[in-house]
């Protein structure tokens, strides 16, 4: 509940620095590799990745905890003129998503859940990817792998989704001054 109203205040006061309200190459990439199916943005903020994956044919369903984010990102698929589901709903339980998706996407989600939520998230995920379905998690990564400053590690993120998925790429870099990754993973048959 807590972490619900911080981001309903932060959408409120617009600070929002997540919010780029641009796709990120990866994405655009996978997107050029793929033909469109189902797609399930988690944490889809205001809707700015559901619209390029639409925009590119695909089906789209966003999820996310801020009302106010749904709102945004309902009233710029209208403007766009696009079909999109967005749900309402605590990405930790997946309780409100019904079907299942070709590719899962997290910008940014994952790590800003308690690690009992992180556990859930990764053992809930593997009901909703086909198997062959791709789940792309661009997350932020500790600096020291031996202090807990909350971000999950590597080897943690490896370790909490490895019984469904087989991890396919890692690529490094950092993000306002903190170091991150694109995890590419793969659902197994």
């Amino acid at each position: 509940m807590i972490r619900r109203l911080n981001f309903e205040l932060m959408y409120i006061l617009g600070r929002t620095p997540w919010d780029t309200r641009i796709s990120p190459p990866e994405l655009i990439t996978f997107l050029e590799n793929h033909e469109p199916g189902r797609a399930l943005d988690i944490g889809c903020g205001t809707g700015t990745n559901l619209i390029t994956m639409a925009q590119r044919g695909w089906q789209v369903t966003g999820v996310d905890i801020s009302s106010r984010a749904i709102h945004q990102a309902q009233c710029k698929a209208q403007v766009a003129g696009l079909q999109i589901q967005l749900i309402r709903a605590d990405v930790s339980s997946f309780d409100d998503i019904a079907g299942t998706f070709d590719l899962a996407l997290d910008i940014g989600c994952f790590h800003s859940l308690s690690r009992e939520e992180q556990t859930r998230y990764a053992s809930n995920l593997n009901c909703f990817i086909n198997p062959g379905g791709t789940f792309l998690l661009y997350t932020w990564l500790p600096e020291d792998t031996k202090k807990a400053n909350g971000y999950p590690s590597q080897e943690v993120i490896t370790r909490l989704f490895d019984q469904h998925f087989e991890l396919t790429s890692i690529e490094h870099g950092t993000y306002l001054q903190r170091i991150s990754a694109w995890f590419t993973f793969q659902r197994k048959d």
